[in-house]
């Protein structure tokens, strides 16, 4: 099944993610409902939970104005393109790179850089090495 946004869709995310850069948090459900010209906050919820289980968007915790774009929900390029393999390979490896100084450092902002890394794996869809990480991770932290 095609994982690529709509037109409608993309807007949607396009909103969310401008949103996002120019306040730093994310939007409430009226203020898309204005911003869009939909007719009802519950027309927004219906648009962001399908865009949620069809993981274009996601909500942490599930509290207010904690919407998150999923990158790759609003970039045009396709999810196996060989670009974009090569940015995630990059991505990975200064990741790994940056847990090993992690664990030779136990420098507290190591540590914390190290974790907002290994969350940007899970935003962007790498699951797997997102797991993988985080339990290296955890073991490292533990030491």
């Amino acid at each position: 099944m095609e994982n690529r946004p709509s037109k409608k869709q993309r807007e949607l995310l396009s909103f969310i993610d401008g949103f996002i850069k120019g306040n730093g948090y994310g939007p409430s459900y009226r203020e898309i409902m204005r911003a869009l010209d939909y007719k009802s906050v519950s027309t927004v919820a219906v648009h962001v939970d399908g865009l949620i289980k069809r993981g274009l968007l996601y909500k942490k915790d599930h509290s207010a104005r904690s919407l998150e774009v999923v990158r790759e929900a609003i970039v045009d390029t396709p999810k196996g393109s060989d670009e974009l393999q090569a940015r995630h390979a990059w991505l990975v490896e200064v990741v790994e790179s940056s847990l090993v100084g992690y664990e030779k450092s136990k420098d507290k902002a190591d540590r914390d850089d190290v974790a907002v890394l290994i969350e940007a794996l899970r935003i962007l869809g790498l699951k797997k090495e997102h797991a993988t990480l985080r339990e290296r991770f955890g073991s490292a932290s533990a030491k």
